[in-house]
Protein backbone atom coordinates (compact mmCIF):
# COMPACT_ATOMS: atom_id res chain seq x y z
CA UNK A 1 0.00 0.00 0.00
CA UNK A 2 2.88 2.77 0.75
CA UNK A 3 4.43 1.86 -2.51
CA UNK A 4 1.93 2.23 -4.68
CA UNK A 5 0.91 6.04 -2.49
CA UNK A 6 4.51 7.00 -2.97
CA UNK A 7 4.77 5.81 -6.22
CA UNK A 8 1.51 7.96 -6.88
CA UNK A 9 3.00 11.07 -5.54
CA UNK A 10 6.10 11.04 -6.96
CA UNK A 11 4.38 10.63 -10.64
CA UNK A 12 2.41 13.50 -10.01
CA UNK A 13 5.34 15.46 -8.63
CA UNK A 14 7.08 15.13 -11.43
CA UNK A 15 4.15 15.83 -13.74
CA UNK A 16 3.71 18.87 -11.96
CA UNK A 17 7.09 20.05 -12.05
CA UNK A 18 7.13 19.21 -15.67
CA UNK A 19 4.19 20.69 -16.94
CA UNK A 20 5.00 23.97 -14.88
CA UNK A 21 7.59 25.21 -17.30
CA UNK A 22 6.19 25.28 -20.18
CA UNK A 23 4.72 28.65 -19.99
CA UNK A 24 6.71 31.61 -20.20
CA UNK A 25 6.17 35.47 -19.10
CA UNK A 26 7.87 37.73 -21.81
CA UNK A 27 6.46 40.95 -20.27
CA UNK A 28 4.72 41.47 -17.09
CA UNK A 29 3.89 45.33 -15.40
CA UNK A 30 4.06 44.85 -11.78
CA UNK A 31 2.64 48.17 -10.88
CA UNK A 32 -0.89 47.83 -11.09
CA UNK A 33 -2.23 51.08 -12.19
CA UNK A 34 -6.26 51.06 -11.78
CA UNK A 35 -7.15 55.16 -11.53
CA UNK A 36 -8.36 56.75 -14.93
CA UNK A 37 -10.26 56.24 -17.49
CA UNK A 38 -8.98 53.31 -19.65
CA UNK A 39 -10.26 50.04 -21.55
CA UNK A 40 -8.87 46.65 -21.48
CA UNK A 41 -7.58 45.00 -24.25
CA UNK A 42 -6.64 41.27 -24.75
CA UNK A 43 -6.90 38.41 -26.70
CA UNK A 44 -4.80 34.89 -27.62
CA UNK A 45 -3.41 33.35 -30.87
CA UNK A 46 -1.80 30.32 -31.84
CA UNK A 47 1.01 30.51 -33.41
CA UNK A 48 4.22 28.72 -34.69
CA UNK A 49 7.28 28.23 -32.10
CA UNK A 50 9.11 25.66 -34.58
CA UNK A 51 12.89 24.97 -33.34
CA UNK A 52 15.40 23.86 -36.24
CA UNK A 53 18.54 21.95 -34.74
CA UNK A 54 22.27 24.49 -34.72
CA UNK A 55 23.88 21.64 -36.56
CA UNK A 56 21.02 19.58 -38.56
CA UNK A 57 23.22 16.66 -39.27
CA UNK A 58 20.79 13.37 -38.17
CA UNK A 59 21.34 11.78 -34.97
CA UNK A 60 23.64 14.34 -33.89
CA UNK A 61 20.90 16.82 -34.01
CA UNK A 62 19.11 15.44 -30.71
CA UNK A 63 22.29 16.87 -28.78
CA UNK A 64 23.20 20.18 -30.33
CA UNK A 65 21.13 23.58 -29.45
CA UNK A 66 18.29 24.22 -31.29
CA UNK A 67 16.92 27.98 -32.76
CA UNK A 68 13.66 28.93 -33.30
CA UNK A 69 11.98 29.78 -36.31
CA UNK A 70 9.50 32.29 -35.71
CA UNK A 71 10.75 34.60 -32.87
CA UNK A 72 7.58 34.98 -30.81
CA UNK A 73 7.91 39.37 -30.01
CA UNK A 74 6.47 40.99 -27.40
CA UNK A 75 5.95 44.58 -29.49
CA UNK A 76 4.39 42.15 -31.83
CA UNK A 77 1.03 41.50 -29.81
CA UNK A 78 1.16 44.36 -27.64
CA UNK A 79 1.14 46.80 -30.65
CA UNK A 80 -2.09 45.47 -31.56
CA UNK A 81 -3.66 47.54 -27.76
CA UNK A 82 -2.36 50.75 -28.52
CA UNK A 83 0.87 52.63 -28.31
CA UNK A 84 3.42 51.36 -25.56
CA UNK A 85 3.18 54.97 -24.31
CA UNK A 86 -0.61 54.41 -23.70
CA UNK A 87 -0.33 50.62 -22.17
CA UNK A 88 -0.42 49.64 -18.62
CA UNK A 89 -0.37 46.23 -16.84
CA UNK A 90 0.99 44.30 -19.52
CA UNK A 91 0.68 41.10 -19.65
CA UNK A 92 1.77 38.65 -22.58
CA UNK A 93 2.90 34.69 -21.40
CA UNK A 94 3.53 32.18 -24.35
CA UNK A 95 2.36 28.36 -23.39
CA UNK A 96 3.92 25.96 -25.09
CA UNK A 97 2.36 22.89 -23.31
CA UNK A 98 1.44 21.59 -26.83
CA UNK A 99 4.81 21.04 -28.22
CA UNK A 100 4.77 17.77 -26.03
CA UNK A 101 2.70 15.92 -27.65
CA UNK A 102 4.00 17.55 -30.86
CA UNK A 103 7.71 16.12 -29.81
CA UNK A 104 7.17 13.29 -31.87
CA UNK A 105 8.33 15.46 -34.82
CA UNK A 106 11.48 16.11 -33.45
CA UNK A 107 12.03 11.75 -33.56
CA UNK A 108 11.14 11.64 -36.83
CA UNK A 109 13.12 13.75 -37.89
CA UNK A 110 16.20 12.43 -36.57
CA UNK A 111 16.46 15.85 -34.36
CA UNK A 112 16.80 18.01 -36.72
CA UNK A 113 13.05 19.69 -36.24
CA UNK A 114 10.86 20.26 -34.16
CA UNK A 115 7.06 21.85 -34.58
CA UNK A 116 5.73 23.51 -31.83
CA UNK A 117 1.86 25.04 -31.60
CA UNK A 118 1.97 27.55 -29.00
CA UNK A 119 -0.24 30.00 -27.60
CA UNK A 120 0.43 33.49 -27.17
CA UNK A 121 -1.80 35.08 -24.54
CA UNK A 122 -2.06 39.14 -23.94
CA UNK A 123 -3.62 41.69 -22.43
CA UNK A 124 -3.32 45.35 -21.45
CA UNK A 125 -5.03 48.51 -20.14
CA UNK A 126 -5.16 51.70 -22.56
CA UNK A 127 -5.45 54.82 -20.77
CA UNK A 128 -7.76 57.22 -22.66
CA UNK A 129 -5.83 60.06 -23.02
CA UNK A 130 -1.90 59.23 -23.38
CA UNK A 131 0.74 60.47 -20.52
CA UNK A 132 2.75 63.54 -22.22
CA UNK A 133 6.59 62.61 -22.52
CA UNK A 134 8.57 64.56 -19.26
CA UNK A 135 10.78 66.27 -21.98
CA UNK A 136 7.67 68.41 -24.18
CA UNK A 137 6.87 72.07 -22.26
CA UNK A 138 3.45 72.39 -21.48
CA UNK A 139 1.15 75.15 -22.31
CA UNK A 140 0.51 77.21 -19.21
CA UNK A 141 -3.00 79.00 -18.97
CA UNK A 142 -2.00 80.68 -15.77
CA UNK A 143 0.11 83.57 -17.03
CA UNK A 144 -1.68 86.51 -18.54
CA UNK A 145 -1.29 87.14 -22.37
CA UNK A 146 -0.60 90.08 -23.68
Amino acid sequence: MWQSNSKTVFVLLALALFVSGCTSTLVRDNVKQTAGPFNHCAGSEWVDNSSLAVLPVPVVAFFVPHFDLHHVSAEFYLNRCGVSTSLVNRDLSVNKIACFPAGLTRIITLGVWQWCPARVNWSADVLAVAPRPSGLPTDDHSKPQS
